[in-house]
């Protein structure tokens, strides 16, 4: 070895340090390659984990849309009950409000009706009064206020046996009505009852002036004096 030049000593040292050296980097290289495994591992598991947690949220977020879409159709459905719910109680209470007013109504005319009978009833003498001044000055007859009384007295002298003769042949229980310019006291729509049977209707015509119109079937008795005016002037023409 020192005739081609090599020192023995110095090559060996050499050598071991290569071999020390290569070891050593053998090593190095061993440690590298395993830690670049396992980060190579760590990605790589982390990248399955990202895959999963975004598998996981995806799935999340559809559930999440099947919950607000069941939500929303139970709110319109709930929204579609009240307002039903609502319409009813509104026309409900508009028939019921209906109902009340024509039944109001139909006790306003009925109380207005009454009314207007008694207030005839209270006027019946400044009443009469008018109805005689007004067949005073068309017939120029001296009529006074008893003469109201008078009319009926009149009426009643055409009864017959407790029958109306003017009326005989109508059969029995036939509806009678009894018109008056004034309202009849008690005593004077009994007379008529008794003449014509239980079946009398009564009503008031003040454009009658005085006396009564009595009506069965097509038949008529008229005891006005707006028919006694009628036939003077028809008279006097």
């Amino acid at each position: 070895m020192e005739k081609l030049g090599i020192n023995l000593g110095f090559f060996l040292v050499q050598l071991l340090n290569f071999i020390v050296v290569a070891f050593i980097l053998s090593q190095a290289w061993k440690m590298v390659v395993d830690m670049l495994e396992k980060r190579r591992e760590k990605i790589a598991q982390g990248l399955e984990d990202a895959r999963v947690a975004a598998e996981a949220r995806a799935n999340a977020e559809k559930e999440a849309e099947k919950i607000l879409s069941a939500a929303r159709s139970e709110r319109a459905r709930l929204l579609a009950d009240v307002n039903a719910a609502a319409e009813k109680v509104t026309a409900d209470a508009r028939a019921a409000a209906e109902a009340e007013k024509a039944k109001v109504v139909a006790e306003a005319r009925v109380a207005a009706e009454a009314e207007k009978v008694n207030m005839l009833r209270e006027v019946r003498g400044q009443i009469g009064g008018l109805a005689v001044a007004a067949a005073n000055r068309i017939v120029e007859a001296n009529l006074d206020a008893k003469k109201q009384q008078s009319l009926l007295d009149e009426f009643f002298s055409g009864v017959s046996n407790g029958k109306v003769t003017v009326l005989e042949g109508v059969p029995a229980g036939a509806s009678a009505e009894v018109t008056s310019a004034l309202p009849l006291t008690d005593a004077e729509q009994a007379r008529f009852t008794a003449s014509l049977g239980n079946n009398v209707s009564f009503k008031v015509d003040p454009s009658l002036l005085g006396g009564v119109l009595v009506r069965v079937g097509d038949r008529e008795v008229d005891g006005s004096v707006k028919r006694k005016m009628s036939a003077l002037a028809s008279s006097l023409k």
